[in-house]
C-alpha cells in the first residue's frame, strides 16, 4: 500500500487540520488579506455601484409610478367630478322636462275642461230654453185644457153647458191665486 505524505505524519500520527497547521498559518493570513482586499475592491468598484444603480433606478421608477398614480388619480377625480356634474345636469334636465310636460298636460286638461264646460253650459242653456218653451207651450195649453175640462165637468154636473166667458174667468182667477 502506498502512503501519501498528505495522509500521514511522521511517526504514524495524523496531520492537523490545514487551517490549524502552524506551518501554513502565516501564508493563510496573507492569502486571507489578499482575498479580503480583492473582494473589498471588487465590491467597492463593481457590486456596490451596480446595487446603487439598481436602487436608484428602483427609486426613480417608484417616484415615476407615484407621479403617474397621482396624475391618474387627478384624472379619475376630474372624470368623477365631470360625471357627477353631467349626472346632476341630466337630473336637472329630466326634472325640467317633467315639469314642462306636467304643465303642458295640465294646460291641455284645463283647456279641455273649459271647452267641455262651455259645451255643457251651451247644452244646458239650450235645454233650459227648450224647457222654458215647452213650459210656456204647456201653460198656454193648460189654460185651454183647464177651460175645456172645467166646462165639461160643470156640464156633467149641472146638465147644461156653461158660458165660455164665465168658465174662462173662473180658470183665470184660480191660475192667478
Amino acid at each position: 500500500m502506498a502512503t501519501s505524505a498528505h495522509t500521514s505524519a511522521p511517526g504514524g500520527a495524523k496531520p492537523p487540520f490545514p487551517p490549524f497547521n502552524k506551518d501554513t498559518f502565516a501564508s493563510q493570513l496573507v492569502w486571507l488579506a489578499i482575498f479580503f482586499v480583492a473582494l473589498y475592491v471588487l465590491m467597492w468598484k463593481v457590486a456596490i455601484p451596480r446595487i446603487g444603480g439598481i436602487v436608484e433606478a428602483r427609486r426613480e421608477r417608484v417616484e415615476g409610478d407615484l407621479t403617474e398614480a397621482a396624475r391618474l388619480k387627478e384624472q379619475s377625480d376630474a372624470a368623477l367630478k365631470a360625471y357627477e356634474q353631467s349626472l346632476a345636469d341630466a337630473r336637472a334636465r329630466a326634472q325640467a322636462l317633467a315639469n314642462e310636460t306636467r304643465d303642458r298636460l295640465n294646460a291641455e286638461a284645463e283647456e279641455r275642461r273649459k271647452k267641455l264646460e262651455a259645451e255643457l253650459n251651451a247644452r244646458l242653456a239650450d235645454a233650459e230654453k227648450t224647457i222654458a218653451a215647452t213650459k210656456a207651450a204647456a201653460m198656454a195649453n193648460v189654460r185651454g185644457i183647464a177651460t175645456e175640462t172645467a166646462g165639461a165637468i160643470v156640464q156633467r154636473l149641472v146638465g147644461a153647458a156653461p158660458a165660455a166667458k164665465t168658465v174662462e174667468d173662473a180658470v183665470s182667477d184660480v191660475l192667478k191665486g
